[in-house]
């Protein structure tokens, strides 16, 4: 498991009216290489704003549709759900993944 990759995941979260979402992982790589349990990921949903906390994601990414990480909605979840891989982001999405996290967290340093 990676940053950066893209997993489909049932019921990621309670609130969410769809049995399957795809999630992109989030957490830092010396987390994800631990024995801790979870990983904070960030939801992919088909809308895309524009907002400078969304990424765009697709079909080249392993996805069937245009779509965009939300770093808004981050979320925790246990390492073993995240078995259905979908994809990974290329360095220039990682790049706007890491300025959209900064955004939404209002990192003044930013990355």
């Amino acid at each position: 498991m990676k940053r950066g990759q893209l997993y489909r995941i049932y019921k990621g979260s309670s609130q969410d009216a769809k049995s399957y979402r795809v999630f992109a992982v989030i957490s830092r790589q010396v987390l994800l290489n631990s024995r801790f349990s979870t990983v904070i990921c960030a939801p992919v949903y088909t809308t895309y704003l524009g907002l400078s906390t969304q990424v765009p994601v697709g079909i080249d990414n392993g996805l069937k549709h245009e779509s965009s990480i939300h770093c808004d909605e981050l979320v925790s979840i246990p390492k073993r759900l995240l078995n259905h891989y979908m994809g990974m982001l290329n360095p220039s999405q990682t790049k706007a993944l890491n300025q959209a996290l900064a955004v939404a967290l209002e990192l003044e340093d930013g990355v």
